[in-house]
């Protein structure tokens, strides 16, 4: 069900100091307000913001819990009214960042009708209720789903396909036209990723430093390692598309890796070909080059596939779950 206009989004009267200089935010328009996280910190409080909240108009809240970043969109009837871009944490502090984030929207749980979390590191049922159970004071009613299936959703929407994700780390995923989900990869850092933003910087610093050099053992003990070896991927791919030997390797390395993985879920999933894809994460949405060169590699893997561009984000995925999950409620 797509998000189309209708209904009537907060009013906001200008930009508001805040307390904290963690937060920024910006008004782009009556009903859109953003708040972005600057320093890499969860936010704190924040004073009451002059927003007048039509009575008996919930919100349909959907959340994106990346590797990197939260991403929270919060619509009220067809319109976003409020937007957050936060700082990622673990999925264990998910809730309090959330609970954060609320009181810095001056927002009551009894307000947000349905909220959908879409999260790293939640596939199956079990994660999937310990997710919702922690979450469920935040709303009326909650829904947890893995991040890649947001990814798919917003990307795909319905309908069998395969979804290739690479940013900070890295999955495949698909479904079968019964519905039914598969995937490869995804298993972390410490297990996998491979091909993802994470791979490639970390395989940069290993071609530059042998591996045992001062800086190689420096970057793991600084603050959130994994997305700063991540970080170094934008600039080891601009250095690929330059020609340079070394990273030419890493990166065509990288996409052969989510080509296998690719394969592995289409015939895991029987999927017809061609196989209708699309992709997702940072890596493959920002650099159109780097995703020029998947497609041929899984071309070379699987056949010819069917590439859509993404229909929406992941976090727009999941605010239009929450919407339904409303809508399913009044029905």
């Amino acid at each position: 069900m797509p998000l189309g206009p209708g209904g009537q989004g907060p009013e906001i009267a200008g930009d508001v100091p805040l307390a904290s200089r963690d937060i920024v935010v910006r008004t782009a328009s009556p009903n859109d307000h953003t708040v972005r996280q600057a320093t890499g910190q969860p936010p704190t409080e924040t004073p009451a913001l002059r927003i007048r909240r039509p009575r008996g108009a919930l919100l349909a809240i959907g959340v994106d819990a990346g590797g990197t970043t939260v991403r929270v969109e919060a619509w009220r009837g067809g319109r976003r009214a409020r937007r957050a871009e936060l700082a990622a944490v673990e999925v264990a502090a998910l809730p309090a960042l959330l609970r954060r984030l609320w009181r810095g929207w001056r927002l009551s749980p009894a307000r947000v009708g349905a909220l959908v979390v879409a999260s790293r590191g939640i596939w199956t049922a079990a994660e999937r209720r310990r997710l919702e159970g922690s979450v469920r004071g935040l709303a009326r009613r909650v829904r947890a789903i893995s991040d890649a299936q947001a990814a798919y959703l917003g990307a795909l929407g319905g309908g069998a396909g395969l979804l290739v994700l690479a940013g900070t780390g890295s999955i495949v995923i698909g479904r079968r036209p019964t519905g039914s989900w598969n995937r490869a990869g995804g298993l972390g850092p410490l297990l996998g990723d491979e091909g993802s933003a994470f791979w490639i910087g970390r395989e940069w610093l290993r071609a530059r430093t042998g591996g045992g050099s001062a800086r190689a053992r420096t970057v793991p003990r600084g603050p959130s390692p994994v997305a700063r070896i991540a970080a170094l991927a934008p600039r080891v791919v601009a250095r690929a598309r330059r020609g340079d030997r070394e990273p030419a390797r890493i990166v065509r390395e990288a996409q052969r890796h989510l080509a296998r993985l690719a394969r592995e879920v289409a015939r895991d999933l029987r999927l017809r070909s061609p196989v209708r894809a699309s992709w997702a994460g940072s890596l493959l949405v920002r650099d159109a080059w780097f995703r020029a060169g998947l497609r041929r590699e899984v071309t070379r893997a699987l056949g010819p596939a069917r590439w859509t561009a993404p229909a929406e984000p992941p976090v727009r995925a999941a605010a239009r779950l929450a919407r339904a999950l409303l809508d399913e409620r009044r029905a």
